[in-house]
């Protein structure tokens, strides 16, 4: 392989010295070397022998030492308990024998011998050659109950974790989003945590795309789903392919990912007393979720006093109707719905305070209902079901945060008060471990900032609270896979709250990409059509750079003249102002323009008292006859 180029090295020599400058070669200038090929192959196949010696000693080694180990263990202890029964001399013989055997059957069924007998069995190599042993682990693995001393730092860590929930919050970092000028009223977060979904009193909808954005943190999308209603609530479904767009009107909302509309519900027959036989709602929409397992599936409820299912597919009539009923059976208003965790039950929170739960296929009665679970004539603006499944919690429009045990209905297992709500869907929600309860705080104008409070679930002492804006906080959301914290305020803000360490993807994405330049100079100019068999005279100059380019034009005065900005009052130079473009508005405006000044009738009257005397035309020729 080596022996032509060696021959072309010895044929070349040493060139001249101002070619070898010319073209740039330091190495010109040196005689050739010269490769002795056997001698470099002699030299690595020793090289290859003598390593190959070693690491088979030193596996040689450890099975010596792993076999004795296991010799001495269990021989021990039967020699023990054999000479104290029989002759020692013939049973040991025995016990040997057997001992072998199960030596030498163990072999091959154990994982490998102990710390102290690999590091004495790798003694000796690592002596000897150092390199190999940091290349290759030479030896079987560490026994299962081994453990390190990094396992044991970790280990403390999440003890310590467990002991104190306060340092499983992710609030050491946060982006702030800018939704709008109103109220961010709903939030929403597909399965991965890959997009987010604000909307707001503004009426816009606006989508954000944390792969997607950099440190500007700017919205990829914004869409008024609903014209001019509120967005009451946005979610998506368990797949992330659709959103639910729960609005001020009558009527909600399917949206695929890229906001494009898929289905909008049927508006009921409003002049039909019993709900139950109108094909939709027919008053303001309060609330909507979809179904945790059926992905077609989803809920809303309404003003009109029914809580309706719907189905993707079938936009002309919904699935079916729950009617809430007050103690006197008369309707009441359900302000806030959801479904349980397993999908089995429908809950709703009503106006008149009570909370009210049906089996999702027995749509009459209700399996569980709690009278006065919150003041009567409030709005409960939030209910949901913890991720076992068990527990309940409610934000009541009283100021009270409260969690229940559906199977004992009667009173709440624990009650927070003195948590202000100024608005009809302020959140509360639960720990991806299910531990701490999470809900926010409204406050006036100047009256303070609105702050996000974490409740122990099964104390009910306050762990923590985070002071979010001067502003209210409205929506918050704790996403599982993430580990971030979402929260919408009454001033148009979306914050996440996230920890470097503790948190997954999300806010961290987006976070160290910079902010893009805006590359004005790619706009200016013109593109360059490349004409490599044009003639000269047509063949355009090659352009160097866009930097330099845009460097000429601004010494062109042609190409760098600042446009007329509008004229504002009366013409000039030629142009007309801003009373219109033709001559004919022009001159109406004019005539329209009153210069003289009659304050007073009597002297401009007056005023053409002489000319008349001298000159009777209009008024005593008429009057001769």
């Amino acid at each position: 392989f080596f022996s032509p180029l060696i021959a072309d090295a010895e044929i070349l020599g040493t060139p001249d010295p101002e070619l070898a400058a010319t073209m740039g070669f330091s190495g010109f200038g040196k005689k050739a070397r010269t490769f002795d090929l056997e001698a470099m192959f002699e030299q690595t196949r020793r090289t290859a022998v003598e390593r190959s010696r070693k690491v088979l000693e030193a596996r040689e080694r450890e099975k010596e030492n792993q076999t004795e180990k296991e010799f001495r263990i269990p021989c021990t202890a039967s020699s023990v308990s054999a000479s104290s029964a029989t002759e020692p001399g013939s049973t040991l013989t025995e016990r040997e024998a057997g001992c072998s055997e199960s030596g030498d059957n163990s072999n091959e069924a154990l994982s490998g011998p102990s710390m102290q007998s690999q590091t004495s069995a790798k003694g000796p190599a690592e002596n000897t050659d150092d390199d190999d042993d940091d290349e290759e682990f030479i030896g079987p693995p560490l026994p299962p109950g081994f453990k390190d001393s990094d396992d044991d730092n970790d280990n403390d860590d999440t003890e310590e974790e467990d002991s104190n929930p306060v340092k499983k919050i992710p609030d050491s970092h946060e982006i702030t989003l800018q939704h709008g000028t109103k109220t961010v009223s709903a939030l929403g977060l597909d399965p991965s945590g890959a997009r987010l979904i604000t909307g707001g009193y503004d009426y816009d909808v606006k989508f954000w795309d944390f792969a997607g954005m950099d440190a500007s943190l700017q919205a990829f999308r914004s869409l008024q789903p609903c014209e001019c209603h509120q967005i009451k609530s946005l979610q998506y479904s368990s797949t992330g392919d659709v959103i639910l767009v729960v609005s001020g009107n009558s009527q909600a909302k399917v949206l695929d990912r890229d906001g494009f509309p898929v289905m909008e519900c049927i508006k009921g027959d409003q002049y039909i007393v019993d709900m139950t036989n109108t094909k939709g709602h027919t008053a303001m929409l309060n609330s909507g979720c979809w179904h945790p397992k059926i992905k077609e599936e989803f809920l809303t409820c309404s003003n009109d006093g029914t809580v309706r299912t719907w189905d993707v597919n079938n936009e002309k009539k919904h699935k079916s109707v729950f009617k809430p009923r007050s103690v006197q059976g008369k309707r009441v208003i359900p302000t806030t719905c959801t479904y349980s965790r397993d999908g089995k039950l429908i809950a709703a929170g009503c106006q008149d305070g009570s909370i009210q739960i049906w089996d999702r296929n027995m749509s009459v009665h209700t399996k569980f209902h709690c009278r006065q679970a919150h003041a009567s004539g409030t709005d409960t603006s939030c209910l949901t079901f913890s991720y076992d499944g068990t527990v309940l919690a409610s934000r009541g429009g009283d100021d009270t945060l409260k969690i229940w045990d559906i199977r004992q209905f009667k009173k709440p297992l624990n009650s927070a008060d003195g948590l202000p709500s100024f608005f009809p869907m302020t959140d509360c929600c639960f720990s991806p471990d299910d531990k701490i309860l999470v809900t926010g705080t409204s406050v006036k104008k100047g009256g303070g900032s609105g702050k996000l409070f974490f409740f122990d679930r099964e104390t009910f002492q306050k762990l923590y609270e985070i002071e979010v804006t001067d502003a209210s906080v409205v929506r918050c959301l704790w996403h599982p896979k993430l580990n971030q914290i979402m929260v919408g305020t009454g001033n148009g803000l979306a914050k996440v709250y996230y920890d470097p360490v503790k948190s997954q993807r999300g806010a961290k994405l987006c976070v160290v990409k910079t902010k893009r330049k805006e590359r004005q100079a790619e706009t200016l100019t013109q593109d360059y059509i490349i004409t490599p068999h044009a003639l000269p005279m047509f063949r355009e100059p090659r352009q160097r750079s866009t930097r330099k380019q845009l460097e000429k034009d601004r010494l062109d005065p042609m190409k760098s003249h600042k446009p007329e900005p509008p004229v504002a009052g009366a013409g000039r130079g030629g142009r007309v102002g801003t009373h219109g473009v033709t001559l004919s508005s022009y001159i109406v405006k004019n005539i329209a323009l009153d210069k003289t000044d009659d304050s007073n009738p009597r002297e401009a009257i007056l005023r053409h008292a002489k000319e008349a005397e001298e000159n009777p035309y209009w008024v005593a020729p008429a009057y001769a006859k």
